[in-house]
């Protein structure tokens, strides 16, 4: 059975909804190592809509590592709204139950980053196998929160490393 790792960009209160306007000056090589050892172990990669829907605007025609990462792997969005995808070697799940199908037809890691309502979705459908957070040390009022509606959920550190930046690399596995 296969094991879904999600990655998230996040600050020290839980904001995570617009990464672009706080994260950059924490993004360095010591991260970028973080990041590739996530999706470098990926099977395939889930998303939402909305994620899906700005990454198969901008990626297919991008031209760096991630890009070639990101166009020949396997994706999946999780959408009740999207019929199919124009994005080469996409499938549409519509359901919690077909991402754990998925995962019960994959042998190895499932990759997953941003996507907040569908991180939320999938922790508390007892989904996610393990939560990369890259947390820089900075808060950031009036945006959404990973942890939105998230009460109760614990987790178990597995490892933790702080990067050059000051910002903390976290796994954390669900309980």
């Amino acid at each position: 059975m296969g094991q879904l790792a999600v990655n998230l960009f996040t600050t020290l209160d839980g904001s995570a909804e617009h990464p672009d306007r706080w994260h950059a000056e924490y993004f360095d090589a010591d991260m970028g190592k973080a990041v590739d050892a996530h999706i470098m172990r990926c099977e395939g990669y889930l998303m939402g809509r909305v994620l899906h829907d700005a990454w198969a605007a901008y990626w297919p025609q991008a031209e760096d590592p991630f890009a070639e990462f990101i166009n020949r792997i396997p994706k999946y969005v999780l959408s009740t709204t999207l019929d199919a995808s124009p994005w080469e070697n996409t499938q549409v799940l519509r359901s919690m139950d077909e991402v754990r199908t998925l995962k019960e037809r994959t042998a190895g890691w499932i990759g997953m980053s941003g996507s907040l309502a569908t991180l939320r979705g999938l922790l508390t459908a007892g989904l996610v196998d393990e939560l990369n957070l890259l947390i820089d040390p900075v808060i950031v009022a009036g945006e959404q929160k990973w942890t939105d509606g998230l009460d109760g959920q614990s987790f178990t550190v597995a490892a933790h490393q702080t990067l050059s930046t000051g910002a903390q690399h976290l796994i954390l596995r669900p309980e």
